[in-house]
């Protein structure tokens, strides 16, 4: 991939967030990540949605009626493209602090950006409590105080 089609990507993927993001609220709905890629079939937008009683055909229906109607006005994407909205599943990315505090109690795996002193980068357990930027995971029976900045990537785990 070349840095030119790289930035149009983000770019792509920034304008897609901005749009979608207050659009999916006015529905009571979140937008969890959004991504755009190639695949072996081609290139593929694909919006992960959330609500607080999660979400049905109906919900991902509207969304991609909405979003279709807006990128063909927009003209973003200047190349074909498969649109796809979902539930972000079981094993639901954790991208904000908002997003711990509201799966405090579940199980979560957290990858580190750097190792502890003992070496660890990967933790998987309980989220037990958020306390402003810290995070607190139950994992292997010790209770483990993460910063929100030291994290790399987080999801909930089964």
């Amino acid at each position: 991939m070349g840095s030119t089609e790289a930035m149009s990507t983000e770019k792509v993927l920034a304008t897609i967030e901005q749009y979608a993001d207050p659009l999916l609220r006015e529905m009571g709905l979140e937008l969890v990540e959004v991504q755009f890629r190639r695949e072996g079939h081609g290139w593929v937008l694909r919006l992960f949605i959330d609500g607080a009683q999660g979400v049905g055909l109906d919900d991902c229906v509207a969304v991609s009626r909405a979003i279709s109607t807006w990128l063909d006005v927009e003209d973003l994407i200047e190349h074909a493209y498969h649109l796809e909205v979902s539930s972000p599943g079981l094993e639901r990315p954790l991208k904000k602090i908002e997003d711990f505090q509201r799966f405090v109690g579940k199980k979560a795996k957290v990858k580190l950006k750097e190792p502890r002193e003992d070496g660890q980068k990967v933790f998987i357990g309980i989220l037990e409590q958020v306390d402003g930027e810290q995070v607190t995971i139950l994992a292997d029976g010790k209770e483990m105080a993460i910063s929100f900045a030291e994290i790399a990537r987080a999801r909930l785990a089964l």
